[in-house]
């Protein structure tokens, strides 16, 4: 069955490739490789230290296939549910992994700022996107990358050039419609791939955010390269919104540069089995690193964050905490590595996994992990599992809440730890908004 499986991935590799016609000779090259690599491979299982916890079996047993178009007959009052309230943003949309121009607005860009789709892009600027597409992530290794890197159709691409600060957010929202089902009725899936590119003294915020309905049962595969040049800073938020029986499985790969800051705020709110692998290297002296991170997850749902930070220059800093809710029987998997390479003297790094069990069948498996090299470092991790605090309930009680207020408060606190480092104001507001609709469902449990 797994062999049949696999197979069904080559036959949607040729279909794709009839779709997609003519592309660079390098890239299908890339693809052909990708796809030998995920044969390979094949999918992880939990006999593979790095996805011990997290079976994907449900993928692996399902058989997919490339969805309908759907931008037809998928309208503005479609979209109106999954977007964010993002007053002047250069959006960027897509329907079922394809560009969906009419309901994009870029808007007025800057002199040589480039946010359009990658399959144009590809077109148009080849030589621009040749030396990034393909090039972070790591399709050796991890099968899900490869498939990305095999079966990608379309996807964005951001390309800032030196010294130029954009003032504007940049939103990229992927929309998954089940309902626009495979032409055999299997259940559907995408890939996309977004790649950025920030020049050398250059700002920006991008918002990349990932929905669909709770209807039916589909897979986003997604991956993002983001390339920081010298004292680049880029404040990235990826949100993640699927139906309740999707899959998603997602890697963001960055390399930042001398004096680069990045900043990456990731919130998953959905999806039934979820996957978010984020790698980032410090490839330059005094880059500045922040992952934060809040998952949501009840019933039987699935979410598993894996955070690689690699200090391979000396004086840099990063910072990352995590903190997930979990009820019912929803399992949570954190797996957080920190990297200093021999001569990335003088890091500065520390690691922070938090999570709330809201019920005893509730489970995480946290697991931090120091890789030191370096002898002139201050390197610290913890992690912290828990369920209510009883006192804290009783004190809000006495003050005049009932206790389902006083665990909904208390929920509230919990995430807004890391909420209110997001910066971007109006998005932290409108993700508020989406957390107290579910908080108190959440609070019942406890």
């Amino acid at each position: 069955m797994l062999t049949q499986s696999l197979d069904q991935f080559a036959v949607e590799y040729e279909n794709a490739a009839r779709a997609r016609g003519a592309e660079p000779p390098w890239l299908t090259t890339a693809r052909r490789h990708a796809l030998e690599r995920f044969q390979s491979l094949g999918f992880p299982t939990t006999r593979d230290e790095e996805w011990r916890f997290t079976s994907v079996s449900p993928i692996a047993e399902c058989s997919f296939a490339r969805p309908l178009d759907g931008r037809t007959s998928f309208g503005r009052s479609d979209l109106a549910p999954f977007r964010w309230p993002l007053a002047g943003a250069h959006e960027i949309v897509f329907v079922n992994g394809r560009y969906a121009a009419g309901l994009s607005d870029v808007g007025t860009l800057p002199p040589k700022v480039r946010i359009e789709s990658l399959a144009s892009a590809l077109v148009s600027a080849p030589d621009k996107v040749e030396p990034y597409l393909t090039r972070l992530a790591d399709g050796e290794r991890h099968a899900f990358t490869a498939l990305n890197a095999a079966l990608f159709e379309d996807g964005a691409f951001i390309w800032i050039p030196a010294h130029t600060v954009l003032d504007a957010p940049i939103h990229v929202l992927f929309v998954s419609s089940p309902a626009e089902r495979a032409r055999d009725a299997r259940a559907t899936m995408t890939h996309p791939r977004v790649v950025v590119v920030i020049g050398e003294d250059s700002q920006a915020s991008i918002v990349e955010s990932y929905a669909g309905p709770d209807g039916g049962s589909y897979l986003t595969n997604t991956v993002t390269e983001v390339v920081l040049g010298q004292s680049a800073v880029l404040d990235h938020y990826k949100l993640q919104r699927e139906g309740v029986r999707s899959y998603h499985m997602a890697a963001m790969h960055a390399r930042a540069a001398r004096s680069a800051n990045l900043r990456a705020h990731a919130i998953s709110l959905g999806g039934s089995l979820v996957r978010n692998e984020v790698t980032v290297v410090l490839d330059g002296e005094g880059v500045e690193c922040t992952l934060n991170g809040l998952y949501l997850a009840d019933d039987r749902r699935l979410v598993d964050n894996h955070t690689t930070i690699d200090h391979a220059k000396p004086h840099c800093g990063s910072r990352e905490i995590y903190k997930g809710i979990l009820a019912d029987a929803a399992r949570a998997v954190f797996n957080g590595k920190i990297i200093v390479r021999p001569d990335a003297q003088k890091t500065d790094a520390r690691q922070t996994n938090k999570a709330l069990l809201l019920s005893e069948d509730a489970l995480i498996n946290t697991k931090p992990q120091l890789e030191i090299f370096a002898n002139d470092v201050k390197c610290t991790h913890g992690a912290a599992v828990g369920q209510m605090d009883d006192e804290a309930i009783f004190y809000l009680r006495s003050r005049g809440l009932s206790e389902s207020e006083a665990r909904h408060f208390l929920l509230r606190a919990f995430a807004g730890d890391v909420l209110n480092r997001m910066p971007l104001e109006p998005l932290r507001t409108a993700v508020e908004e989406v957390l107290v609709r579910q908080l108190p469902s959440y609070a019942e449990r406890a």
